[in-house]
C-alpha cells in the first residue's frame, strides 16, 4: 500500500526545511556570486523563496 497525500506533503516539507537551513549556514559565508546561486537554488525549491531571500540578504533589488 502506498503512502497517503498528507505523508507525501510532510515528507516534501521537511526536506524543504532541511534544505532552507543548509542554505541559510552556506549563505553566512558565501561570496557575492554563490549568494546569487543559493538564490536561484531557493527559487526553485520552495514557493515563499522571495521572503527567504529577503531575510538573508542575498539579492539587493
Amino acid at each position: 500500500m502506498g503512502c497517503s497525500e498528507r505523508r507525501k506533503e510532510l515528507k516534501r516539507r521537511r526536506h524543504r526545511q532541511h534544505k532552507v537551513a543548509q542554505f541559510r549556514r552556506q549563505a553566512e559565508k558565501a561570496s557575492v556570486s554563490e549568494k546569487a546561486g543559493i538564490a536561484v537554488k531557493l527559487r526553485q525549491l520552495t514557493p515563499g523563496a522571495e521572503q527567504i531571500i529577503t531575510e538573508l540578504g542575498l539579492e539587493d533589488r
